[in-house]
Formats: C-alpha cells, sequence, structure tokens
C-alpha cells in the first residue's frame, strides 16, 4: 500500500471534499453552547468508506459534525465506527465485494433496497459526501434527481465521484450547481487542490515502488515477487505480462 497511488490521492479527495462542504453549508459543523443558546451538530451522511470515504468521516467528525456512513461492503461496519460515525446498511443478497478492497456493481433487488436507505438518510442530513467507485473508476449513479429534491433547502452535496461521471444525477462534473435550494458541488482533480502534500505523497508512492526493483543498492529482478511480476512487460526478448501476451496474440490473429 506504500506506494498505492489512488489510495494516496483518495485520502486527500475525501479531506478536502469535507472543508468544501463546510464553506458551502449555511450553518456550523459542530455543536455550540453559544449565550444566544445551544447551535445542534449538523449531519453528514457519507456514502461509500474507502480511503476517501473513511478520510471525510474522520474530518467532518474533526470538525463536530454528526457523521453517518454507509458502503455496500457490510465488513467495512468497524471501520466505519472506529472513525466514529454510525454505520447504516442494508443486507444485501450478493455480496457487494470485488476483491482488493473494491467494491462491484449490485444487483437490481439490492440497489432499489440500497436506494430507499438513501433516499431516507439524505432527507434528514445537512451534507451528503459521496465517494462511491466500482473498480477505483466507474462512478455509479446513487443519487437521483427525486432523492436531491427530497433534502433540505441549504442542504449541501459534494459528490467526490464526479472523475467517474457523478455519483448524483444531478451533479456537472467540475461545476457547482443549486437546484431547488440544495447546493451541489462536482470537483475534478481534488488533489490538485493541495499540491505540496499530493506532489509529496506522490512522490513517496514512485519511491516505493522503484525501491521494490532494488537490492544493495543496484537494480534487481525477483520474478515470484507478486509487485515485479504485475509491473514487467517483457524479459530478455520474452513477453512475460499476461496482459500484454494476450494482445500481442490479438494482433497476430
Amino acid at each position: 500500500q506504500s506506494m498505492d497511488t489512488l489510495s494516496s490521492m483518495a485520502n486527500i479527495s475525501g479531506y478536502k471534499g469535507v472543508l468544501l462542504a463546510a464553506v458551502e453549508l449555511n450553518r456550523y459543523f459542530p455543536m455550540l453552547m453559544t449565550a444566544a443558546g445551544m447551535v445542534r451538530p449538523a449531519k453528514v451522511f457519507v456514502i461509500g468508506a474507502g480511503v476517501a470515504g473513511l478520510q471525510a468521516i474522520a474530518t467532518a467528525r474533526r470538525l463536530g459534525a454528526n457523521v453517518v456512513a454507509t458502503d455496500v461492503r457490510p465488513e467495512v461496519k468497524e471501520q466505519i465506527e472506529s472513525v466514529g460515525a454510525k454505520y447504516v446498511g442494508i443486507e444485501l443478497k450478493d455480496s457487494a465485494a470485488a476483491g482488493g478492497g473494491y467494491a462491484k456493481e449490485l444487483s437490481e433487488e439490492d440497489r432499489q433496497r440500497q436506494g430507499q436507505l438513501l433516499v431516507a438518510e439524505c432527507a434528514q442530513s445537512d451534507v451528503v459526501v459521496t465517494t462511491a467507485l466500482i473498480g477505483g473508476v466507474f462512478a455509479p449513479r446513487l443519487l437521483t434527481a427525486d432523492t436531491v429534491k427530497s433534502m433540505k433547502p441549504g442542504s449541501v452535496i459534494v459528490d467526490l465521484g464526479a472523475e467517474g461521471g457523478g455519483n448524483c444525477e444531478l451533479s456537472k462534473p467540475g461545476e457547482t450547481v443549486h437546484i431547488g435550494g440544495v447546493t451541489i458541488l462536482a470537483p475534478l482533480n481534488v488533489p490538485a487542490t493541495m499540491p505540496f502534500h499530493a506532489s509529496l505523497l506522490f512522490s513517496r508512492n514512485l519511491t516505493a515502488f522503484i525501491q521494490a526493483f532494488t537490492k544493495d543498492k543496484a537494480f534487481h529482478l525477483d520474478f515470484n515477487d507478486d509487485i515485479q511480476q504485475g509491473a514487467l512487460i517483457t524479459h530478455d526478448g520474452e513477453v512475460r505480462h499476461a496482459r500484454a501476451r494476450d494482445a500481442m496474440l490479438t494482433r497476430r490473429n
């Protein structure tokens, strides 16, 4: 994981996404006791508990919000609770785990049941942060136009799935829109808004990757190493990578 650039950048996105929501929201995040009376905390609903989602939860909690989170992978319940949020979810008919910490698309029945849960939670929330990606690339549509219409005026949605097409039906990637009193942010390339640490973490990822090919300060190949097997295309005139080999055979045919 030390060379996982997706995790490094997703961490930044989750953190910055909540800050963007806090700026747009027309109320405090934390509970406050003031001379004018008590201010209740904002309710934040985080959809997706991968790296970005967990960082979003932790950041919203640091700001004092009441946080609820969901994920199609029930095994992440403990991770959600460990960073201070309440887990909500449905019991799936089919597993949504795709391996490698990623999720896969739900069955039609599970999708409908999850949609009902999302509508109920969004209607109660002041901020909704969506971070859901299939395989780390494709953003499933989770929030319909009707779901947005059910939300309270002044609510904020931060769609961190905008790079993959958006988790919200009404999102416009790269833009901020206002619909029925709800503000929808769909920022692109969020890590670039924090270039210092984005560059620092990316360079560390690259360093860790290069070090996997280094032994005694010299370049060294270990064909039993999983990382090297996945990265090595050819060696001594032989195509070693399975996908490259398949592509070459396809071209020949």
